[in-house]
């Protein structure tokens, strides 16, 4: 449910301001369509399984199911990781390379990043790698225990690892340094807080979201990734359910904390939460009184 309505209302405000859309922020559009697509083809399978206390429909909804959350898994992954780059391209960089990172730009970029999580997604369904259930019987992903007898099996997993999580992983890591030490060089030389340019604070503010949107995602998937790599080499026998069971929820809530996150560093965001409530005959209060007369310009989104 709040993944849903959460991601629903950044799409939702994407579309209301969509000529005012500067070019980063079509990647958190495509972040939240990952988030809620995963949400809308997965959850409510996985929640009729739970409450069935076994995995409903056979073979063929595990393999659905394994393939919905490797595809939108990937791409959040690789959403993030171009997130990282575009915003080191953009952050105290020069006027050329910010010219660069054009809508239609991202937009291809965006085409490639689903392109390349379907291809990922169908590789096991044409023999390499496999899907199967997890060891506690109500969800399906990526068959992780019939690596360790398989070549085939552990050559895909070994590539996918590799292409699909350590590689994005230390490009992110890497432009948020990047942009840590550029921000930090920057204001070195401004000796005076006050003297800060809104743009560069702005700027900071952005980064901080980026940085938290990603830490958030890798920390959640982080004991998941750990609980299937042990299945590789051990039988799933050698851990009890709940324990491979809670890292996979709590990998899953990853696509729930992303709006939050919008809401809590994103003024422009919060005011069209509120417009949307409004619009939903929800009674909010916006402004006092004062600021409503005296500044009816900041309704505006300023783009």
């Amino acid at each position: 449910i709040l993944t849903i309505l959460g991601n629903s209302a950044v799409l939702a405000t994407a579309v209301k301001r969509s000529s005012l859309l500067k070019s980063p922020e079509l990647l958190t559009v495509n972040l939240a369509v990952a988030d809620i697509g995963m949400a809308i083809s997965m959850y409510p399978l996985a929640i009729a399984s739970a409450w069935n206390h076994a995995w409903l429909g056979g073979d063929a909804s595990c393999i659905y199911y394994a393939l919905m959350g490797f595809l939108f898994g990937v791409c959040s992954m690789m959403t993030l990781c171009a997130m990282a780059v575009v915003r080191f391209l953009v952050t105290k960089s020069s006027k050329s390379n910010s010219k660069k990172v054009t809508k239609t730009t991202v937009r291809i970029l965006i085409t490639f990043i689903w392109l390349y999580s379907l291809l990922w997604a169908i590789l096991p369904l044409v023999g390499w790698g496999y899907y199967g259930p997890e060891p506690f019987g109500i969800s399906c992903t990526i068959a992780w225990s019939k690596f360790h007898n398989s070549s085939n099996g552990f050559s895909f997993i070994l590539s996918m690892f590799l292409l699909c999580t350590v590689l994005p992983a230390l490009t992110i890591v890497a432009c948020y340094l990047g942009i840590a030490w550029k921000v930090h060089k920057a204001y070195q030389e401004i000796q005076n807080i006050n003297r800060i340019p809104n743009a560069a604070k702005l700027e900071k503010k952005l980064t901080l979201m980026a940085v938290l949107i990603s830490v958030g995602f890798l920390s959640s998937w982080t004991p998941y990734a750990a609980a299937s790599f042990w299945s590789i080499f051990n039988s799933s026998d050698s851990l009890q359910p709940v324990v491979t069971l809670l890292p996979c929820l709590f990998a899953k809530s990853s696509t729930a904390y992303n709006p939050f996150i919008y809401y809590i560093f994103s003024k422009t965001f919060r005011r069209e939460i509120k417009q949307l409530q409004c619009c939903c005959g929800w009674r909010v209060r916006f402004f006092s009184a004062d600021n409503s007369a005296e500044n009816p310009v900041s309704m505006m989104w300023s783009g």
